[in-house]
């Protein structure tokens, strides 16, 4: 009777151990299947799905004029899937032949055990053709796209480039990088439990959405003539390097920005430079990088020297405290304070008007208006006309103005910053300001995009930019135009003179620090027409050899870049009357 009682009870923990097992199981189960299905149905998808990128086709740069400045080619990813390949040996040496890589290189990308395996990207087409016509089991090729710049160097350092991602690194490519980059696509195939592909498994393809287009003021003609005056100009002088920018000064449109020596936007890796890589650190060789990739333009700052007298002359004219009809008297030099500034003519220029000091260039006549005004005004002015803030051009990295802070501004400080020393601005906000001052008074954004467009050309976003009123007054503007045309026709911008054009302008001849270097950078900034300016060219010579005067190195150089561009742009020449001459009979 005990003995049967023990069974009974041997048997019902038993059970209710079995019982507890299976509801626990159950729990389990109901709990994996209610709760925790996604997360399983994912690694179900993921070990039978394999998953292959498709770039999306970047959106194109075009021009003003329709023309392609920055485009794609079709190109090809090699990749090998190790589940998949039957011959590894064959598939090692021919990817090594077909790729031009080492058989260490290859081998070791082969036999790594991964679902799939990059070996290459960006490969030309012609290559994945003849490696897809081999039908070797385990390779893949897949095709893509690459950033291809169908100029190679023109206007490098404003488009800028892509890396191996296809992401922008500098330049226009980056800045609106999230309207031409587009949304990559995908290719995914079904795979059984070891990772080989399912026989007539159809593949399943989600297509790449390509980017938008970005239209942009530059204009090819423009900046590819503009380009080769400054290699000219560049070579005859021997020197560092030349920026020209030619913008027109009633919208802030950028048609050039040059920045010679140019670097080849198809090879932007590649070291313009004597020195071997090789014998480089790392970070030689990116400082190297980032110099060749400088926009000067943007980038960098500079004191400008004579050229900044158009902002002198305009706000002395706008504070009143000089007028049109004022008279200077130059010796040679100014007394300011313990100083002795001297002028370029040694002699002096002796008695002179406003508009005969600004076409002498006169630095005693100019510090006089400066002083003038004295530190308080002349910094009010110098912030009104925006030049302590940046211009907002869209190019990466623009460089802020380095100025005295206004409690450091003593009459020696103010004289000096009067004919452009002491301080120093980038070339764009020099062009900049120097439109607002032959517009009318506009402080305009100068600017490279115009629209965005898709691949059909429909126009989704047109770009537009602030524009600030009152800088100047129109009868000031009207004033200043007339003088600078005067500099160009009768006074040291003389060479920049072009029969049949109404053209304004300024020299200007700086040192660089340190003084005791004598390096100089030579510069003129022209405009025309000059009663309606539509163009406005700055010409930038450093360390010009030889001769390194402003008005001899770079005002012909914007002559010949007038003469060209002025009939492209519809701006034809005045006829020139002679007077009649006296007969007698």
């Amino acid at each position: 009777m005990h003995c049967k009682t023990f069974h009974k009870k041997k048997i019902v923990i038993i059970f209710t151990a079995c019982l507890l097992l299976m509801t626990v199981l159950v729990g389990r189960l109901f709990y994996l299947m209610v709760f925790e299905a996604e997360y399983y149905q994912n690694l179900a998808k993921d070990l039978h799905e394999r998953e292959r990128s498709i770039k999306a086709a970047r959106g194109r740069i075009i021009d003003r004029t329709g023309t392609v400045l920055a485009d794609n080619r079709t190109v090809c990813t090699i990749s090998v899937i190790h589940s998949q390949i039957k011959d590894p040996e064959a598939v090692i040496q021919m990817l090594s032949k077909e790729l031009g890589l080492s058989e260490e290189t290859v081998r070791r990308r082969v036999e790594k055990v991964s679902s799939i395996e990059r070996i290459k990207s960006n490969v030309d087409k012609e290559t994945g053709d003849t490696i897809r016509a081999y039908q070797y089991e385990g390779v893949k090729v897949d095709e893509d796209f690459k950033r291809y710049y169908p100029y190679n160097e023109l206007a490098s350092k404003v488009l800028g480039f892509t890396g191996s991602d296809n992401q922008g690194i500098i330049g226009l490519e980056v800045k609106y990088d999230e309207y031409l980059e587009g949304i990559p696509g995908t290719i995914l195939t079904l795979t059984d439990a070891r990772g080989v592909e399912i026989e007539n498994a159809k593949e399943e393809r989600v297509e790449s959405v390509p980017g938008n287009d970005l239209v942009v003021s530059l204009d090819y003609n423009i900046q590819f003539y503009a380009q080769q005056e400054a290699l000219k100009v560049m070579e005859a002088k021997e020197a560092d390097y030349v920026s020209i920018l030619i913008m027109n000064p009633q919208n802030g449109e950028i048609y050039a920005c040059v920045n010679v020596p140019e670097f080849n936007l198809n090879d932007p890796f590649t070291l313009q430079t004597d020195i071997p890589a090789e014998s480089m650190t790392e970070q030689e060789k990116q400082d190297a990088l980032n110099q060749m990739w400088r926009n000067q333009c943007v980038n960098d700052t500079y004191e400008p020297g004579s050229t900044f007298k158009i902002f002198t002359s305009s706000a002395a004219l706008m504070s009143g405290t000089s007028t049109i009809n004022d008279q200077f008297s130059c010796p040679g030099f100014k007394i300011v304070e313990d100083r002795r500034i001297r002028c370029h003519k040694v002699g002096g220029h002796g008695g002179e008007d406003f508009t005969h000091a600004m076409m002498n260039s006169c630095n005693p006549a100019l510090m006089t208006m400066g002083l003038r005004m004295g530190p308080e005004m002349f910094y009010q002015y110098f912030t009104d006309y925006g030049l302590l803030t940046r211009t907002g051009i869209d190019i990466p990295g623009e460089a802020s103005t380095i100025m005295h802070n206004l409690d450091n501004i003593g009459e020696v400080e103010l004289a000096t910053m009067t004919f452009g020393q002491s301080f120093q601005i980038t070339p764009v906000q020099l062009a900049t300001m120097a439109s607002s001052v032959i517009n009318g008074g506009r402080r305009v954004t100068p600017h490279f995009g115009v629209a965005i467009q898709d691949q059909d050309g429909n126009v989704l976003k047109e770009l537009s930019y602030e524009i600030q009123d009152g800088i100047v007054s129109e009868e000031v503007s009207s004033q200043m135009r007339g003088i600078l045309e005067k500099v160009v026709s009768e006074g040291g911008g003389k060479k920049a003179y072009i029969e049949g054009y109404r053209i304004g302008g300024k020299t200007a001849t700086s040192q660089t620090l340190p003084r005791s270097a004598h390096k100089y950078i030579s510069s003129f900034l022209g405009f025309a027409p000059a009663e309606d300016p539509q163009v406005l060219a700055l010409c930038i010579v450093h360390d010009p050899q030889g001769i390194y005067y402003g008005g001899t190195v770079c005002a012909p150089v914007v002559k010949n870049i007038f003469e060209n561009i002025l009939p492209y742009l519809g701006i034809e020449r005045e006829e020139v009357v002679l007077p009649e001459e006296e007969t007698t009979e």
